[in-house]
């Protein structure tokens, strides 16, 4: 709609990394005063005449209006900006900026998230932030050490953190209530989840299962592998084999056949990742796996109170993680503005109140202390203070997913499909979807 990693030594030795996060990472917290500690400054463009700045993003009605809020909050400090905007559900955004980036014609200022940062830092679409960064023309000292450094590609700081979320197991509370089942627990062993998930379903007389099955699920299969010491991706491949991968389609094998998920055809709903077809709303089950900043909006699909919690095993799996970024298009005519409107999202505190937590938690900790008491919200707080939970619980940040990520990401739904309805064996599955994913991660 138009509207007007694995720790950073892992990453190489690269001297001008380390500077940049000797910067970064071992300045201070901003001073409390003022916007308790949030940046006020706002700088535009040293030319002269008016800017006009285009930026996009997906997402909902919601975000459009919290998003244009803040962005008037800029102009009405710098009225030489303005900005034109344009947003969309999240299906076929990325195919419209790669045309849009096919004809050198992207917006000055556009969101993304980690499936496709890499790529685009490789391929030279956005403009590197080191530099601004380090001098604090783009102040990032509020923000928590691995929200920083996921935003990093190759040692150069290529996008910041639009929301920080982490991966939550969301549960239909009044359904729980009404079946005399206790609410799950972050922390659970993956075996005790999917027995939990187990009594659901027969406190249900099968009428309800008591999970998703998340064997397509990769953030499920990435904080399942970072439980036992593993890790997703080592560099620019696959950090895992198929013995892993097996081990994983069998813990779900032993789920269903415990009835604790739904039938396979009603499972392929879900992989879709539409919000509004999530078996938690839908009536199927009484939990979904889903980003923690994602539950106000299932929460708006369904009558019932939903609840969140952590995922099953340690919270130390989990990192500060980055819902999405703000990056800026390298051939803008405007990368000063550009950066000044990042900062201000970033480290405002009255722009922070305005987007509130729709993008997740607001990414600056001073800001996150200014806005406090200001979100109203009950699905928001009740996210909020799962994420402030584990906050000091989280573990080392991994490098972001390297280019061809979006494609093992399909790759693994298929794979799993496949091993539901019986189309493969999970050996021979899992020894296909490794050859195939290091493939294309090669390309």
């Amino acid at each position: 709609m138009s509207v007007v990693r694995p720790p950073i030594d892992r990453l190489g030795a690269d001297p001008g990394r380390r500077r940049l996060l000797g910067v970064l990472l071992g300045a201070p917290l901003l001073a409390s005063g003022g916007l308790a500690g949030c940046s006020d400054n706002s700088a535009t463009s040293t030319q002269d005449g008016p800017v006009e700045l285009s930026v996009f993003w997906w997402g909902g009605t919601k975000r459009a209006e919290l998003t244009e809020k803040a962005l008037r909050l800029y102009s009405d400090r710098n009225p030489r900006v303005t900005f034109r905007v344009t947003w969309q559900g999240a299906d076929g955004y990325y195919d419209r900026l790669a045309t849009q980036a096919a004809g050198g014609n992207v917006p000055d200022l556009v969101q993304i998230d980690d499936a496709k940062l890499t790529e685009y830092a490789q391929r030279q679409i956005i403009l590197d932030l080191t530099d601004r960064v380090a001098d604090h023309r783009l102040d990032l000292r509020g923000l928590p050490e691995g929200l920083i450094r996921y935003g990093t590609v190759e040692g150069r700081m290529m996008a910041v953190a639009a929301g920080q979320t982490h991966a939550s197991v969301v549960f239909n509370r009044s359904l729980l209530q009404e079946l005399r089942v206790p609410e799950p627990r972050g922390g659970m062993t993956w075996p005790e989840y999917v027995s939990w998930a187990e009594q659901v379903t027969e406190a249900s007389d099968g009428q309800v299962a008591g999970t998703m099955d998340a064997s397509s699920d990769y953030r499920a299969l990435w904080l399942w592998l970072r439980s036992q010491g593993g890790e997703f991706y080592r560099g620019s491949q696959l950090g895992f084999g198929a013995e892993e991968l097996v081990a994983w389609f069998e813990l779900w094998q032993r789920a269903r056949r415990g009835r604790a998920t739904p039938g396979a055809a009603l499972v392929e709903q879900a992989d879709s990742g539409e919000l509004a077809r999530q078996p938690v709303v839908t009536g199927l089950t009484a939990t979904s796996f889903a980003w923690s900043h994602q539950l106000p909006e299932l929460q708006r699909l369904t009558e019932d109170e939903l609840g969140v919690t952590g995922f099953p095993g340690p919270a130390g799996a989990q990192w500060a993680r980055a819902s999405m970024y703000w990056a800026a298009f390298r051939g803008t005519r405007h990368p000063d503005t550009v950066t000044d409107v990042i900062n201000f999202l970033t480290t405002n505190g009255e722009a922070g109140t305005a987007l509130g937590h729709e993008r997740g938690l607001n990414v600056s900790v001073p800001v996150r202390r200014y806005t406090e008491g200001s979100i109203t919200d009950p699905a928001q707080q009740r996210a909020a203070a799962f994420s402030a939970s584990i906050a000091d619980q989280l573990g080392p940040a991994p490098a972001p997913p390297p280019k061809g990520h979006a494609k093992v990401r399909t790759l693994l739904v298929t794979t799993a499909e496949s091993i539901r309805v019986k189309r493969a064996g999970t050996r021979a599955a899992s020894t296909r979807f490794v050859a195939q994913a290091n493939a294309a991660l090669a390309e």
